[in-house]
């Protein structure tokens, strides 16, 4: 991985801080407010809604971060731009969309999906023989 490579890298992570520092911030001021004021059931909801989606972009933040931080680790270990899980070469296009990433395509569309399968509480329907 090349200088520059590290240098956008760290420049992505500080931007992903200061945005988390800048929602983390604004949630607090919510709270405080709505702690302070007693809002009626028609803002109250509205701000919910607010506030699940800012926790939202947070959370996905956090990750990202993560997912920086562990690029970073990989590329003073000299593995940067191999995948994490199979050990093959990351594709450099994805590595230009996606400086961060440290797994291949195959390996992160298994993630996804074994990720996505949860088990139902419900049993699939039996077949009949007039099904």
């Amino acid at each position: 991985m090349s200088t520059e490579e590290i240098k956008k890298l760290q420049a992505e992570r500080d931007r992903t801080q200061a945005e988390l520092k800048r929602l983390r911030s604004y949630l607090e001021a919510e709270v405080e407010r709505i702690t302070e004021s007693g809002e009626d059931s028609v803002d109250a909801a509205a701000d919910i809604y607010e506030r699940e989606k800012t926790l939202a972009i947070i959370q996905t933040l956090e990750r990202k971060l993560a997912a920086i931080e562990r690029a970073l680790r990989a590329a003073e270990k000299g593995g940067y731009g191999i995948c994490e899980i199979c050990g093959e070469p990351i594709d450099p296009a994805r590595l230009a969309a996606m400086p961060h990433t440290t797994t291949c395509i195959k390996c992160q569309e298994k993630l996804e999906r074994t990720q996505h399968r949860k088990p139902s509480l419900f049993p699939p329907p039996r077949r009949t023989e007039s099904t």
